[in-house]
């Protein structure tokens, strides 16, 4: 099991660490790239087509990083909108408007952790350790 996380600039490192430190926490292995779907579009089809089980793409504006990703894999890819313009609202539709037949998971702007979480729910479906932690980590919010 194993997640990428790829952000759209250095400048999101921010939302990175938020999702980061959630697998951390539930000890799924992960790796961090930089990859702009428009200034380095061949590295984010190289990086899509590695084998992960789940990606995140962290991107702002016309935050076109995740359907990138997502036009070049069958893995699921959950896209987070960075509040770079517009608070938001920009990347926030480009990400959730995609066109029919290559869809994106999305969550809210700046919300690093329920990506890490998203893809925890899916790692989870195949691997019942995570399953049991999910649990505890949902049965600690209760509380």
């Amino acid at each position: 099991m194993k997640v990428l996380v790829v952000m759209g600039s250095k400048s999101d490192s921010h939302i990175a660490e938020k999702v980061t430190s959630v697998l951390d926490e539930f000890g799924v292995s992960y790796d961090v790239e930089v990859a702009s779907a428009h200034r380095n579009p061949k590295k984010v089809e190289e990086l899509a087509k590695k084998d992960y089980d789940v990606f995140i793409a962290i991107a702002g504006l016309s935050a076109a990083l995740p359907g990138v990703i997502a036009a070049h894999t069958l893995k699921p890819v959950i896209g987070v909108p960075v509040s770079a313009k517009l608070d938001g609202l920009d990347a926030l539709l480009s990400i959730a408007q995609l066109p029919p037949g290559v869809p994106v998971a999305t969550v809210g702007i700046d919300n690093g952790k329920n990506a890490a979480l998203l893809a925890i729910e899916i790692l989870a479906l195949q691997n019942d350790e995570l399953r049991k932690k999910l649990a505890e980590y949902r049965e600690k919010m209760r509380a």
